[in-house]
């Protein structure tokens, strides 16, 4: 479908949008003119304020005209000056496509790249281009990858894509926020409703009845109704321009194979995907693993350490850009799906480039480590800026022990004496040792070697099963009875025991957690206590419990 085929027909949405506002509009006027001639006057006048209230937001959502403008991505934009062998790329590439290179570069954190452009007149006249690259995306691919992914963006110029798609956001937005006006105006009535019926129940309990149970069946619907109307016209809108939206992406490919070559187009769709997991497990299981505990890997590492998992993870990432998706991430993704993309690519006749260079796609920057801080510090929001920097094995080790730490939180809950509860005036810990104050909390030094020694003292005073029995359990568990529940409770306090006194070896350094990019990291235990962990806890867990060899081992 051409350009004006394509911006007619969005403009045939928007002005079904605004229909759909005018018939009901209508319709509560029909209504409103029923009342009048033969509703009471009471219900008349409930009638009018009804269809005042439904009626604000759909005369907002057709006056507001005006499509938000493009707020950009958090990152850094980049010069001529600052990345000449980027943009020298990129304005070759955009001469090839034949169209105008954009105005602006700017790196981003995200594992994407995009294109937009701020178009004016319904897309009539262009605007200023934009060109987002994320960082995490380039660390995944070669030279010759980027180039094509520069390519397929740029080839969405070329099809006057970016001028059009204002059109058909501002229908996605005007639909979008007529929806919300509607869905929070319910929220607003069910909330009020709610409190309405809880003032109501707290007077009936003063007066010695019983409370009513809140019900807000019902409550709300006729905004809930209208919210629905709208969001079934924006699935019929989504539906309508899908085709057209991947057929799109399906000709800023061909244009990229044509430039950067069939098989480094193909190579790129195959590995974005893969890319796309691994950023994600890398952001969860890497990055952010010390941010509960105000942590962060080293400047420029945040969003680069990426490249480290991506070359200990090769060969499983190769399996992943074998196997790719089949079906669209959702009903309404613009994109078809990666295995269509590359099939038609890779059916294409062989244009004699099938040699892929391996260069790192960073080679087309003057100082890869130099953005990659620059980009940090312009997205990490301003408390995360604030975070210790630690090296990456460090970062692991203290993180691991910070969580070993955290999961003793039962343990030292179960310990405290019967009826403090948090939030009381005795402070939370571990109880005092005769002649001592409260028991640290989480984190100072010694705190788990307290916690533990609390912990064995109450098992030498034949108290620790109260303990255990005052842990967190499975259904399993809490339901057995007899010698099954004691070799249950067996089993929690030699579980409970381990993870103590692996904090407490972690936190003093005669243990470390060891950092891995190709597997989950491992604590390495010296020989002296690997070997004689097992038999010391066992002794502690006995029917006639004996905690010397515990003690003596920590004591080493």
């Amino acid at each position: 479908m051409g350009a004006t085929p394509r911006a007619l027909r969005a403009l045939v949405l928007i002005a079904g949008f605004h229909l759909l506002g005018l018939a009901l509009l209508a319709a509560l006027a029909a209504v409103d003119w029923a009342a009048y001639r033969w509703a009471p006057a009471g219900w008349a006048l409930k009638f009018y304020v009804v269809s005042v209230l439904l009626a604000v937001p759909v005369v907002r959502g057709m006056l507001v005209l005006r499509t938000p403008r493009d707020e950009g991505v958090a990152g850094v934009p980049v010069t001529d000056a600052d990345e000449p062998r980027l943009w020298a790329a990129v304005r070759e590439l955009a001469a090839r496509v034949g169209t105008r290179a954009p105005d602006e570069i700017r790196l981003t954190a995200d594992m994407n790249a995009a294109v937009t452009e701020e178009a004016r007149l319904l897309g009539l006249l262009g605007g200023t281009r934009r060109l987002y690259l994320g960082l995490p995306l380039v660390a995944g691919l070669t030279e010759a990858q980027l180039r094509a992914v520069l390519a397929h963006e740029l080839g969405h110029y070329g099809n006057s894509d970016t001028r059009l798609s204002g059109i058909t956001e501002r229908c996605r937005v005007h639909v979008a926020r007529t929806v919300d006006r509607f869905e929070e105006k319910s929220g607003a009535t069910v909330a009020k409703e709610r409190a309405r019926q809880e003032r109501q129940s707290a007077r009936r309990v003063a007066k010695g009845r019983s409370a009513r149970e809140v019900d807000t069946t019902g409550v709300g619907f006729t905004y809930r109704a209208m919210a629905r109307l709208y969001t079934a016209y924006g699935r019929f809108c989504m539906r309508a321009t899908q085709s057209g939206s991947r057929r799109q992406e399906l000709a800023a490919d061909l244009a990229a194979a044509r430039i950067a070559g069939r098989d480094a187009t193909a190579s790129a769709l195959r590995a974005l995907p893969a890319l796309d997991s691994a950023h994600e497990f890398y952001l969860s299981a890497y990055a952010t693993l010390g941010v509960e505990f105000g942590m962060l890997p080293p400047r420029g590492e945040v969003f680069g350490g990426v490249r480290r998992l991506l070359d200990a993870r090769a060969d499983e990432l190769a399996g992943m850009r074998a196997a790719l998706p089949t079906e669209p991430a959702s009903p309404y993704d613009s994109h078809p799906p990666a295995a269509e993309r590359v099939a038609l690519l890779e059916a294409l006749p062989d244009d004699g480039r099938g040699a892929e260079e391996t260069h790192p796609a960073f080679a087309l920057f003057t100082s890869p480590e130099a953005v990659l801080v620059d980009v940090e510090e312009a997205t990490l929001a301003p408390e995360a800026l604030l975070m210790r920097r630690l090296d990456w094995p460090d970062l692991v080790h203290e993180s691991m022990t910070a969580l070993y730490l955290q999961d003793t939180e039962p343990v030292r809950a179960a310990l405290r004496p019967t009826g403090t509860e948090d939030g009381a005036t005795s402070a939370p810990g571990p109880n005092p040792a005769p002649g001592q104050g409260p028991g640290p909390g989480p984190g100072p030094e010694g705190e788990p070697a307290a916690l533990l020694g609390d912990f064995l003292d109450a098992v030498d005073a034949g108290t620790a099963w109260d303990v255990v029995g005052r842990l967190p359990m499975s259904e399993e568990a809490a339901a057995a009875t007899g010698r099954a529940a004691r070799e249950f409770a067996r089993t929690s306090l030699r579980r409970e025991l381990a993870r103590l006194t692996t904090a407490v070896l972690a936190k003093d350094g005669r243990a470390r957690w060891q950092l891995s990019w190709s597997e989950p990291a491992s604590l390495h235990i010296p020989d002296g206590y690997a070997d004689a962990l097992p038999a010391a806890l066992d002794a502690a867990i006995t029917d006639h419990p004996d905690t010397a060899p515990l003690r003596t081992l920590l004591k080493g």
